[in-house]
């Protein structure tokens, strides 16, 4: 298993540009994502020719830390950043089993959240749970917060390599376990999520995707999936930690808001629930012991107007910080990888434990 060795300074690393005498420096800090200052660019059509010029650099260091933050472009809107995004990504990648709101511009381009601006979001990688997710994910700032609001990222391997060999075992056995209910009072509804306007469709869906599901009235839906909780890159060849098991886990909610929910929609009835793949319930320090992992590794830089963060879905998950002010932080999803290239330790399922 690869170990990682804490950052005690800042460093200045280049990398070697093929066929060129120059080399793209990068910057690392302790406790911040890998950063690259570009030069001047006071065009998009100078931005985007230097971003092609660089884009196999980009994906090396990609690679070595999970995450690039690139600092001085001229990206000011949602028309820019797209053109940004296509120097720097091939192929888009859509957003399925909906699980936030999301303001939609057009062209592959997202808002990164509609959640509101004093409700922190925890690290996760996207759509661990679907069957193919994007293998990058592209953020990029229009406005940056007053305060706080940063993109926050951690490393996948260095979270594995910190859970305890004991539970990382039991879930490579198993897996892990996602409950949710689609409903019109809380979460998400299932006709977005889902993006049909009859039940066929989404059943289809679910058929399709190894999704199982049962309707508790006709506009209450709850679906079960398996999936595996460890996977490896199918380009590096590292094994990471790669699921939403602790971010939709009811232990991670806020106590108060745990309780209300459990009050109002009972015990099996919140949006979202996890278990272990064999339906087994973690107790609350085995949950805390994952939140801890994340905590660890995570790391975090301020938003400044034209940056953009490019992040390997599946090397480095990402969260959000609470902020106050003004936020817009767009982002769009490509290079699109099956599970299946992935060697998933447990086969997806619609696995039927109850919860």
């Amino acid at each position: 298993m690869t170990t990682f060795a804490p950052q005690q300074a800042r460093t200045e690393a280049p990398v070697p540009a093929p066929g060129t005498q120059d080399a793209l420096t990068v910057v690392r800090e302790p406790g911040k994502p890998a950063l690259v200052q570009t030069p001047p660019l006071s065009t998009m059509a100078e931005a985007t020719a230097w971003l092609n010029a660089r884009r196999s650099e980009i994906q090396t260091e990609l690679h070595r830390s999970g995450a690039v933050m690139l600092r001085g472009l001229p990206v000011t809107d949602a028309a820019t950043f797209a053109q940004a995004r296509d120097a720097l990504i091939a192929e888009r990648a859509g957003y399925k089993e909906k699980a936030t709101p999301r303001t939609d511009f057009g062209e592959g381009v997202f808002s990164s959240t509609d959640l509101p601006a004093a409700q922190p979001i925890r690290l996760h990688n996207e759509n661990s749970y679907t069957l193919d997710f994007p293998g990058v994910l592209l953020f990029g700032c229009v406005t940056a917060p007053e305060t706080g609001g940063a993109t926050t990222v951690g490393d996948m391997r260095r979270a594995l390599a910190l859970l305890p060999p004991e539970l990382v075992a039991r879930f490579e056995k198993a897996g892990w376990l996602l409950v949710r209910n689609y409903s019109d009072l809380a979460g998400m509804p299932w006709r977005k999520a889902f993006s049909s306007d009859e039940p066929a469709g989404a059943e289809e869906y679910c058929d399709a995707h190894s999704i199982g599901y049962e309707w508790l009235d006709e506009e209450t839906l709850r679906t079960r999936q398996l999936r595996s909780a460890i996977i490896t890159h199918p380009v590096t060849g590292e094994r990471v930690w790669f699921n939403h098991f602790a971010f939709w886990n009811a232990r991670s909610l806020d106590e108060d808001v745990r309780e209300v929910l459990v009050e109002t929609f009972g015990a099996d009835g919140l949006p979202f629930d996890t278990r272990l793949g064999d339906g087994t319930a973690l107790t609350d320090a085995e949950v805390d012991a994952v939140n801890d992992a994340y905590a660890a590794v995570t790391v975090r830089e301020s938003w400044q107007a034209g940056d953009l963060m490019l992040v390997d879905n599946i090397l480095c998950a990402h969260g959000r910080e609470s902020y106050t002010g003004a936020r817009k932080i767009l982002v769009a999803m490509g290079e699109p990888i099956p599970l299946s290239d992935c060697s998933p330790t447990v086969a997806p399922s619609t696995h039927p434990y109850g919860m």
